[in-house]
């Protein structure tokens, strides 16, 4: 007996990386990840935030009415009814529209995301054309059947962050509610359980390899909800 997967919904996935070092461990995580997509049949599209340079301020210089009083949701309001978004975010935005599944890599900085990434969803996450307008927000949202997830390193080990520890930081899901529930979950996502790599610092090379090494396992999860055990 060996286990067929069911046939995935996910088609192509965005990998949005944000770390300042190509040599990093969480880099290196994002890479695995992409790999096991494609090696999945999964068409990857992947931005490196850093690498590509990409400017994580809102403001008024990004919108051709540029006078007044400025109201960045109006702008996008503005945008979307025309039928053209500025680039880059117009191109950005036409990547993560297309997506089934959405990952965000990251490193956990001050317990939350990089600025440069969350500067992205500032100015991706466009008003109009993921949420409001004639879409509505939560189960009504634009992103509503697709998938998200996050990618995650931490500074700590496993135990700093479990619930309720002595001395530790506290419980990691607090402190990812704002992109799973205030991000995802708010233009229509489906949240799919993080993957972390604790304190990938602490780690020997081998260790090391056996964290990047339970990606594909989780990311199956992902791509087959559910399996069947069928003969072959």
């Amino acid at each position: 007996m060996s286990t067929v997967p069911t046939v995935s919904s996910v088609r192509r996935a965005l990998i949005v990386h944000a770390h300042p070092e190509p040599g990093s461990f969480s880099t290196a995580q994002a890479a695995a990840a992409a790999a096991h997509l494609r090696s999945r049949g999964v068409a990857v599209d992947t931005i490196d935030l850093y690498a590509h340079g990409w400017d994580p301020t809102l403001s008024r210089t990004q919108f051709a009415s540029g006078s007044g009083y400025f109201k960045p949701q109006v702008e996008q309001m503005r945008q979307i009814s025309g039928g053209v978004v500025s680039e880059p975010v117009g191109s950005h935005l036409e990547l993560l529209q297309g997506a089934d599944l959405l990952i965000l890599s990251f490193p956990l900085w001050w317990f939350s995301m990089p600025a440069i990434l969350k500067g992205r969803v500032d100015r991706v996450f466009v008003m109009g054309a993921l949420f409001g307008g004639e879409h509505g927000i939560l189960r009504n949202g634009a992103m509503r059947g697709k998938k998200a997830m996050v990618l995650l390193t931490t500074g700590g080990d496993e135990s700093a962050f479990r619930r309720g520890a002595a001395d530790g930081f506290g419980d990691l899901d607090a402190f990812l509610f704002h992109v799973h529930r205030g991000m995802f979950e708010f233009v229509g996502y489906d949240v799919v359980p993080p993957f972390v790599t604790y304190g990938p610092a602490r780690l020997d090379a081998e260790a090391r390899a056996d964290a990047l090494a339970q990606v594909p396992a989780h990311l199956d999860s992902v791509l087959d909800p559910t399996s069947a055990e069928q003969p072959v």
